[in-house]
């Protein structure tokens, strides 16, 4: 069996017989009413997009509640495009991973094309603009992650590419952002249809971060003659140019090698996977779990496809924030961060075995159930018990995602604000008493054992990348396992840090409260364990 536009229409028993689900509908008439007048296109072609975003737009096409597809668009290399795309003529086979370990099938096929956008192919953003000079496109979304959208560096000042676009224009544009511009310039020129442009990034405010990065992009072309000011009324007016906000969620690995060889017994051809000239995997297959959402600012100017019909919830700008908030302060990414720090110091090497963990449940039970929910505010749109149940019973316990404790606590000092510190936040302002919390002053003590970089039985392991971790291990200098150093003064300028947390533990009242269990953490080898076993029993 071959995974292409032939093969599906070839082999059609065979991928019944190994329980892969076909398109019900005409791929080539769904490609050829796309090409004629397009609806959507798609900015970042990676997993979340083929796993989520183009199998929800495959659904309505399975059930006839569209006949377009999807056109994604290239910023950077065209690896994955001869590689991956063009030999499976934009099929992908998704791969569904559910909590009892079998797994559910499809060969998506609402990608129509890619087209490159990065100088190397002229016919592509011929393609690509007259596609945005047609009235009946509606929207564009993006997954390019939050520094897809930055045009500045570290210090603050605009990057090169971001620089010669500003000096070049419209017509040589290189950026993400000035691409994305460039391309509105263009349909504005045709008429200035309406359209909206919407971010499905895992950032807050991610509409808003895309709307100030494409108008400083218009601002320095009309400033610099190439644009007239016209355009910019264009982008301010969200009666024609609407960026709304929105909150997704999805595990989407890398692709398994499992899953690849599990393919191939089933008899599909060619889905080994590549590793690309940056050390990323791609594949023509994508594997992730079943549960998914995908929350968006109802603001659509031009209109767009029925979405909600497939799963998409749609509300407020207030709900979308409200959700984020319940996934990223309190009932998903807080449980995983927990998960991370003690599996790391306790020797687990996935996610799912720490569910196993008597001591480990009970911390994120607790962290969720009895600490979290009390200040999360209702979206109403989400249940946040019912996602939080979900979160604990089926995704955390799914032994078919290969998830790691070692990658969710990669950058863990960039997450701690968010998903410790805004829960203090909340019981402060709330006027909840903090003295009585335990699972969250164990999360962060936790955090603190796991920077020493020694697990429970007192070997060494390897620490994931954090850029913060130096200065903080430093701070830790001196303290071992049985140490008698000074507890208090080694830990005070990591727990009293504004910028660390978001806010001073100690003013918060948990700050001693984390001295104390991380004093106990790192009494004697087993310290951990009996400390969990002490608090959680």
């Amino acid at each position: 069996m071959k995974v292409t536009e032939k093969g599906i229409e070839q082999d059609k028993s065979a991928f019944e017989k190994a329980s892969i689900a076909l398109p019900l509908y005409s791929v080539s008439e769904v490609r050829r009413k796309t090409f004629e007048h397009p609806v959507w296109v798609h900015m970042g072609a990676g997993n979340i997009y083929h796993a989520f975003i183009a199998s929800v737009q495959q659904e309505l096409l399975n059930r006839n509640l569209s006949d377009r597809g999807i056109v994604t668009l290239s910023i950077r290399s065209g690896e994955t495009r001869e590689k991956i795309e063009k030999p499976h003529d934009n099929l992908v086979l998704g791969v569904t991973l559910l909590p009892d370990s079998s797994t559910k099938m499809q060969v998506i096929a609402s990608t129509v094309c890619d087209l490159l956008l990065n100088g190397e192919d002229k016919a592509d953003e011929s393609l690509a603009k007259a596609m945005f000079c047609d009235k009946s496109l509606q929207l564009m979304s993006f997954t390019i992650t939050e520094k897809g959208y930055s045009l500045k560096g570290i210090d603050g000042s605009f990057n090169s590419v971001v620089l010669e676009d500003f000096k070049n224009g419209p017509e040589h544009a290189k950026h993400g952002m000035s691409i994305t511009c460039a391309l509105l310039y263009a349909r504005y020129l045709a008429g200035k249809y309406p359209i909206s442009l919407v971010s499905m990034d895992n950032c807050s405010n991610n509409g808003t971060i895309l709307q100030r990065s494409v108008v400083t992009v218009a601002e320095k072309w009309v400033e610099n003659g190439f644009c007239e000011k016209g355009f910019l009324d264009y982008l301010s007016d969200e009666n024609t140019v609407a960026f709304p906000c929105s909150m997704i969620d999805k595990i989407t690995p890398r692709p398994d090698p499992d899953i690849e060889k599990m393919l191939k017994d089933l008899g599909v051809e060619d889905m080994e996977s590549i590793k690309t000239s940056k050390g990323t995997y791609i594949a023509p297959f994508v594997n992730a779990e079943k549960p998914q959402y995908l929350v968006i600012e109802d603001r659509f100017p031009n209109g767009r496809p029925p979405l909600e019909k497939a799963g998409v919830l749609f509300t407020t700008k207030k709900g979308v924030e409200q959700c984020e908030r319940m996934k990223v302060t309190t009932c998903l990414n807080p449980l995983h961060t927990a998960l991370a720090v003690y599996g790391c110091v306790l020797g687990y090497k996935k996610i799912a075995d720490e569910m196993d963990d008597k001591e480990l449940v009970a911390l994120v039970k607790k962290l969720g159930y009895d600490e979290g929910l009390k200040v999360v505010e209702d979206p109403k749109i989400l249940n946040p018990e019912t996602f939080l149940s979900e979160v604990i019973e089926q995704r955390l316990v799914n032994r078919a995602l290969p998830d790691t404790p070692q990658r969710i606590a990669t950058d863990t000092s960039q997450k701690v604000p968010v998903r410790f510190g805004e829960t203090l936040k909340s019981y402060i302002r709330l006027g909840l008493d903090t003295s009585k919390l335990i699972a969250l002053p164990l999360a962060i003590a936790g955090w603190l054992r796991y920077l020493l970089g020694v697990d429970d039985n007192g070997k060494e392991f390897v620490l994931s990348d954090d850029p913060q971790l130096e200065t903080l291990r430093k701070y830790l200098e001196g303290v071992t396992l049985g140490s008698d150093a000074d507890i208090s003064v080694k830990v005070r300028p990591i727990l009293s840090n504004k910028v660390i947390f978001g806010v001073d533990l100690y003013e918060a009242g948990v700050g001693e409260k984390i001295e104390k269990l991380f004093r106990e953490e790192i009494s004697s080898v087993g310290a951990v364990r009996n400390t969990l076993k002490k608090y959680l029993g």
